[in-house]
């Protein structure tokens, strides 16, 4: 886990990288969409919201630490944009479902969206309130937008899950589908 945490802090200083921090369910889902897109140099599963010093995953899904499983995002800004990140968490997972994606339930799996900077916020409130408005769900948005501030990266078991273990069934029965729905929608961002 400390060698990670050093790669991270090491490939944000030396680059002209930016992070972004979405939960959108489970992070092995999340993780798996932001690897496909081009300018996205890593993405981490992990921890955040929550009131715990260096929760552990059990810990986070008996629901009593307030974190949710969230990605890390460490992009290059000149090739694709913050907003480009927002849409694909838009349109990869359900919105209007209050601490719940699919089979996954609990406070956990909270959409919510933790901005850097001002830039961050400002944007994510204004296409929360734009899709809304425009009535693109039945139900209304419950994505919570906070400041983000700890990040704890999970265990590394959790890393490039769906990478690592294509096989195991959550993988092939909920991550696959999504995958390959996301490809199909932005095929013009995928990494070659």
């Amino acid at each position: 886990m400390k060698f990670l945490l050093l790669v991270y802090f090491l490939n944000i200083n030396n680059m002209n990288l930016k992070t972004a921090t979405f939960g959108s369910g489970c992070f092995w889902c999340t993780e798996a969409i932001f690897e496909l897109v081009e300018g996205v140099n890593d993405v981490i599963s992990g921890y955040s919201a929550g009131n715990t010093e260096n929760p552990t995953y059990k810990e986070v899904t008996s629901g009593r630490t307030n974190h949710a499983e969230v990605v890390n995002i460490i992009y290059d800004p000149t090739k694709v944009t913050y907003l480009e990140l927002l849409e694909i968490f838009w349109r990869t997972h359900d919105p209007t479902t209050l601490n719940r994606q699919g089979a996954d339930v609990g406070t956990q799996y909270r959409s919510i969206i933790l901005y850097h900077d001002a830039d961050q916020k400002k944007l994510s409130e204004e296409t929360l309130k734009k899709l809304d408005e425009s009535g693109a769900w039945n139900s209304p948005i419950v994505t919570k937008i906070e400041k983000f501030e700890k990040f704890y990266p999970a265990e590394n078991y959790h890393q490039n899950y769906y990478e690592l273990n294509p096989n195991n069934s959550y993988c092939s029965f909920v991550i696959s589908p999504k995958v390959d729905k996301f490809k199909k929608a932005f095929s013009d961002i995928l990494k070659n």
